[in-house]
Order: structure tokens, then sequence, then C-alpha cells
């Protein structure tokens, strides 16, 4: 008999044999596994190793996350992404691969999708086919079921370092320069308005968490998301906040728009935001022009213009203003724009880290202050330099970070 149709057979015994209607701990499912291997006497046979992996892969099906687990597990992979339950394809070192396993039948993968969620308080079906939500280990899943899916269950998570990098981390992975970290760092500090652009899967979310490092300890951070990802450490008087979806009767749904709004009762020091997607960007025009020195967000764009113009769009989403006086808002509000980046050998890198210079001509200047240059490609691997383009112009709050520090 084949590892797999071992593997079936058992799990078939072992759905025949348990008692559904108590409640069963991980040590007793882990001890009806055992029986359930030392019964079978074609397994006395087998190699330890053989029977250990087939009762951990029997425990996952019941209990943890089935053919996902493994990948759950490892700390080299960065997403997961399941297309139907015949095709599960890895990101490994920023490279795409497909997994050598998949789940036994849609119904088994639907039920892993059933409880990922469940145990987030949501819920997907076909009235609701389409959910975000976050485990508890720290995972983002997004799921699209049919039939808007129509190959099957689709089911993607985006992995997150089980320890934040800091800024150090990054300088040592390559993002960015030892000066560029120093000069980002005592931006954070001194409260400038900070604005983190990119591409999907190009570290945004990681290195908003890196800069809020930064963030004086005796200050009152508000944290607003989607989904909560962001792994502040240092700050002892931080407010985590999480949108919630709409219940089955279409009520109770919390926006992003409505948290702003809470968190500006609740006396914050600074608000982070973690992306900003839609109309809730006109609300957060208002926060960064309100006092709240030191706010930062991030979005999704090709480079630092183009997060401007679609800032403008997105204002223009929530408001009925003339785009003028939208472009002032938005420089009065953001003040430092960094682009992240992801290259073809899937490094992620600071891009560009420019200045909101003014209004010129009715346009919002930008001032480059560092970018990336690439230089060249050796043995599949990006090769460039940091380089340093430009000064600031507006360093008022910086000089006077500084004469405090000092004082």
């Amino acid at each position: 008999m084949t590892y797999e149709e071992m593997k079936k057979v058992l799990q078939t015994k072992l759905r025949a044999s348990m008692d559904y209607s108590k409640d069963m701990t991980d040590g007793q499912m882990w001890e009806v596994i055992d029986e359930a291997l030392e019964r079978e006497k074609e397994l006395r046979y087998w190699k330890l190793s053989e029977r250990r992996k087939l009762g951990y892969e029997l425990f996952n099906g019941f209990r943890g996350w089935d053919v996902l687990q493994e990948l759950l597990d490892r700390d080299d992979i960065t997403e997961i992404m399941v297309n139907g339950y015949q095709n599960i394809f890895i990101e490994k070192e920023g490279v795409l691969e497909p997994y050598s396993k998949a789940f036994e039948s849609e119904d088994k993968l639907r039920d892993v999708i059933s409880r990922m969620v469940a145990k987030c308080n949501r819920m997907v079906n076909e009235a609701s086919p389409i959910v975000d939500a976050r485990l508890e280990s720290g995972e983002r899943i997004n799921v699209v079921l049919p039939p808007v899916a129509i190959d099957g269950a689709t089911l993607t998570i985006r992995k997150f370092p089980k320890k934040a990098l800091d800024m150090r981390g990054l300088v040592q992975l390559g993002a960015l320069s030892i000066e560029m970290a120093e000069f980002l760092g005592s931006l954070v500090r001194a409260g400038y308005n900070i604005f983190i652009s990119g591409g999907t899967g190009s570290g945004k979310t990681t290195f908003l968490g890196a800069l809020s490092r930064y963030i004086p300890a005796d200050q009152r951070v508000i944290t607003i998301e989607d989904s909560a990802e962001l792994q502040i450490e240092g700050i002892p008087n931080l407010v985590r906040l999480e949108t919630r979806n709409a219940n089955l009767e279409g009520g109770g749904e919390i926006k992003v728009r409505h948290l702003i709004k809470t968190a500006l009762r609740m006396r914050p020091t600074r608000i982070i935001l973690g992306e900003v997607r839609g109309e809730e960007a006109a609300d957060l025009m208002q926060c960064l022009n309100t006092g709240h020195a030191g706010s930062m967000c991030t979005g999704h764009a090709n480079n630092a213009c183009d997060m401007l113009a679609r800032l403008e769009m997105m204002v223009l989403m929530g408001v009925n203003i003339p785009l003028l006086a939208i472009r002032s808002q938005i420089v009065a509000g953001v003040e430092i724009l960094v682009h992240l980046g992801r290259l073809k050998d899937g490094s992620r890198k600071v891009l560009e880290v420019c200045e909101v210079e003014g209004l010129k001509d009715g346009q919002i200047a930008l001032r480059q202050l560092y970018r990336f240059r690439e230089l060249e490609q050796k043995e599949g691997k990006v090769v460039g330099v940091f380089e340093q383009r430009q000064t600031m112009v507006h360093l008022d709050k910086l000089k006077a970070s500084a004469q405090f520090i000092s004082s």
C-alpha cells in the first residue's frame, strides 16, 4: 500500500471512530492517532520517520490546516496561493513556484477555509463569497468562493516574520542604506507626516512597522487597519483598531472612515493608518491637517508621483471640493513620500524618498532626496547604489527636534 493510500485508509477509519459529540483536546487527538497507527500491522515495517510524517499529516487534517500547515510552519515562505483544491503555489525568496501537494477534495479545502474565517469571527459563503481576515498567528488571508471564483475556492495567505524587522534588519537585507535609515528615523522622531507607497508585496507594512520603532515611547499612538498586521513595539500607550464587515443582515459594518473619526476623539499624538484605499483619504487629510504631527500611512502606487495622483482621486471619492483645494490639503498634510519597490530578483528596496515641496503652478512639486539606481544584474541579482540627490527644504521640525534633544 502506498503512502497516500495508507493515509486515506487511516483518515476514513479515524472519521468513523470519532465521537463528534465530545470536545477533544489536541493531546487526546494525538492519542487517537497514535493508537490508529499502532493497530495497522503494515506500518510496523515502515521507517519511523515515515510514521511520524503520516501522524503529523493526519493531525493537521483534523486539527490543523491540512496540507497548508507545513507551509505555514516554514519561515522561508512568504505567500501561499490556493487556486482550487488541486493547485497550490508558494512564494519563496521572492520567487513563485508550484507546491507538490494538494487538498484531497474541494470539500476539504472549503472546510479549512470555513475554520480559518470562523476563528476570525467572519463568515464566508455563496451569499458573501469574498472575505479578508487575519489568523491568530498573524497571517493575512483573502478568500474568494464560487460563483465569483470560477475554478473553485481561492485562498491567498500573506505571511509575516514572527519577529518584526527593524530598520537595522532592513539595512542588512539591502532594502536601504544606513544613511537613509538614520535620516528617516530623525524625520519620524521630529514628527513629519510620512506616506509610504509601493506595489503589492513591496514590503510597505513591514517598512511602516520598522519606522514606528522611532516613535518616542511617551506618545499615544492609534493604529487603524482593515486586518491588524502591524507589529509595533516599544509604545506602551498604543491603541489598535480594526474594521468590521457587515453581518448577514447587512448591518454592523465599521469602515476605516468611522475609525478615523473615532480616533480623533481618543486624544492621539499620532495616527497610523495601515493603508488608504478609497474615500477614507478625505478623512485622512483632515487628520493630517489637525495637529497630529508624525502620522503615517501606506498606499498602492507605481511611484511617488502616481501616489499623489491616486491620493487626489481617493480624496475626491470622499468629498466634492475643487482639485486645487485637495492639492493644498495634501501639501499641508503629507511631508515625506517613501516609495518601495520589488525588483526583478525578488528583492525589496526603497526606490526613492521624496519631500513634498509645495504647490507650483497648481501642481504638487516633489523634491527627490534619495533614490536607488540600478547598475547591473549579476548572477540573477540586481546590483545598484543608493544616492542622495538633494537636501530638504522644510527643515523647521528637524531643527526644532535637534534643539530639544540637545537641551
